[in-house]
């Protein structure tokens, strides 16, 4: 969660920045020591509404809120005052309760709302510099329910909050680039705008938003970008160039150009940097000058004249490049040869794989998730609840199981629409052995094998945990191989190399989570699962309708790691990817 967001006027307000405040409500209630019940229902409330989307301002709109399943008169009332003016009176009020150092220190991971608050009000520890000055001095772990464990913890991730500051994940990043963007394209001076930079290369963590517009009056530009409603300060404003601060936290900077320049412009500052000097380098050696300005041949200081970057890239005897693989990893090279890869597209998907029900952590049931996979157009979808082993994630036993296919099965008995398999995300355990054993895994269609407890392992063992996995017969993908959290949680200590032979020699898939904060496998390994030949799976772990739509951001990664359809088990129609995997 972004602590803490402005809230912005009503007319802008839509479902995500509703559920936004209810997440934020649901902390600051439990900072506050509120009743717990309170809590819970904002929290609730925060999860109905992304599940709902903006059908929840339709129903507001008709008066009907009360008639949605889990909202009561009271939070009925709150989200009807939050889309009336853009403001929630209570919130803001709680908001005033709690010092700032306390919101930046729900930020470090392994510290939940209620350590912080038994940290604030028991301590008075209320910023991350007093509690890292605590910690330096050994003072945490003297404190009974810490101890020097915790306190090491803390320091980590005290370190690993300033190590990650001023970046966002990839899809908060876009999410703010989409509407900037937006907002700028509907102006009667643009001609063209669109997102440049890390962002447009699909980088999993960005530090600021990059915008290239194609116009013939920038300073009207210029002076419309810095007076939008969504900057909060403004950094730099110039006739071609501002730079922003938005009321999200991050850095917006947009550059204004020439439409002759447009192309030029958008390739240079869609980088990456390396990409850019060897694109230089080729010019050269052809005789040629590039920059963000043009192509000039020779001494002359006309530009070639290029349409667009594909014309760009014609010019120096180069196939196109997508800006996902401008990273100088041979990306050039291949495009002089003709040998660049055709890269996966969202409509190539026609699975949804890794979905979790409300037979384990999931908010939906088996049949709201089906219909919403038919609604987007997916053809099958796999059902993986947790094992029984991941209590916390209320993970599944034998009789759940028995239960949930039998459900499974009535479910799949209609001609047509989606059809749903039956999976399991199972638990790799300590050993490397599977929760449940042979004769239960064999009753499942897909089993993904996935680390979810002892992160701490060393590098051997925690590579040799996983490979036994993999070795196992009953195992068909291993789920979010490296367990990193992005901004969040550091990958466990493995040896992917090792991992992805070992999935190469046993036939074995590697998922490619999509959930923002995994995105994992890693775009680098990637490209070296597909040069091992190894096939990747696209996993929304998803928790609720909500989460179905997640495919993309594993596709943009996919694309990153060159992957093609063929590269991508869920991009198999129905009929092979049931040949693939031997069920009925």
């Amino acid at each position: 969660m972004n602590l803490i967001i402005e809230l912005e006027a009503s007319e802008n307000m839509d479902s995500l920045r509703i559920s936004e405040i209810f997440h934020e409500m649901a902390v600051f209630s439990e900072l506050l020591e509120e009743s717990p019940f309170k809590s819970r229902a904002y929290e609730k409330a925060a999860r109905i509404i992304e599940n709902l989307g903006d059908e929840i301002l339709e129903i507001a709109q008709r008066g009907e809120l009360t008639k949605v399943d889990g909202i009561g008169e009271k939070i009925a009332s709150k989200i009807k005052e939050i889309i009336e003016t853009g403001e929630l009176e209570s919130r803001n009020k709680m908001l005033l309760s709690i010092p700032d150092g306390v919101l930046e220190m729900l930020k470090i991971p392994s510290l939940g709302p209620k350590r912080v608050r038994g940290l604030w009000k028991d301590y008075g520890i209320s910023s991350v510099a007093s509690l890292k000055l605590v910690c330096d001095r050994h003072g945490l772990a003297k404190i009974p329910g810490y101890g020097a464990k915790m306190e090491r913890n803390i320091l980590a991730g005290i370190a690993m909050l300033r190590k990650n500051a001023g970046k966002w994940l990839l899809s908060e990043a876009w999410e703010f680039a989409s509407d900037i963007a937006k907002a700028i394209g509907s102006w009667d001076e643009v001609e063209s705008v669109k997102v440049a930079g890390s962002l447009r290369r699909r980088k999993e963590l960005v530090k600021d938003v990059d915008l290239v517009v194609a116009t013939q009056n920038p300073k009207a530009v210029m002076k419309k970008f810095v007076s939008l409603p969504s900057v909060e300060r403004v950094i730099q404003h110039g006739d071609t160039k501002s730079e922003v601060i938005l009321d999200s936290g991050i850095q917006c900077d947009l550059r204004a150009v020439s439409p002759s320049e447009y192309p030029f412009a958008l390739h240079h500052f869609t980088g990456s940097k390396e990409h850019n000097l060897k694109m230089r380098s080729i010019a050269k050696d052809s005789g040629m000058k590039l920059n963000e300005y043009g192509i000039f041949k020779g001494s002359s200081k006309k530009a070639l004249p290029c349409k667009d970057e594909a014309e760009i890239f014609k010019t120096l005897s180069l196939d196109y490049i997508p800006p996902e693989l401008r990273e100088d990893m041979g990306e050039i090279e291949a495009a002089s040869h003709g040998a660049l890869p055709k890269l996966i597209e969202e409509d190539d998907l026609k699975g949804v794989l890794h979905v979790h029900s409300n037979y384990s952590d999931g908010v939906n049931s088996i049949s709201e998730l089906k219909y919403e996979s038919e609604r987007l157009g997916y053809e099958y979808l796999l059902i993986c609840d947790h094992s029984k082993s991941l209590a916390i994630a209320n993970g599944m036993d034998e009789k759940d199981v028995v239960r949930q296919h039998q459900e499974i099965d009535r479910l799949n008995m209609g001609k047509g629409g989606c059809r749903v398999l039956k999976g399991i995300e199972a638990d790799i355990l300590g050993d490397g052995s599977v929760d449940f054993d042979g004769d239960m895994l064999s009753a499942f269609d897909i089993v993904i094998a996935s680390v979810h407890s002892k992160f701490k392992m060393d590098k051997t063992e925690m590579t040799d945990r996983i490979i036994r996995a993999i070795e196992n017969p009953d195992v068909d993908i291993i789920g979010h191989p490296s367990g990193r959290l992005l901004l969040s949680r550091e990958p466990y200590q493995i040896d992917t190399r090792k991992i992805i032979d070992a999935a190469s020699a046993n036939g074995k898939a590697i998922e490619i989570n999509s959930h923002p904060q995994r995105l994992d496998l890693d775009w680098r390994w990637i490209m070296y699962a597909r040069k091992k030949k190894v096939k990747l799976a696209i996993g929304v772990d998803a928790h609720d309708t909500f989460g179905l739509s997640l495919a993309k951001y594993g596709i943009w990664i996919a694309r990153k790691g060159w992957l093609e359809k063929d590269d991508v088990i869920n991009s198999m129609a129905i009929k092979d990817f049931l040949k693939r995997y031997s069920i009925k």
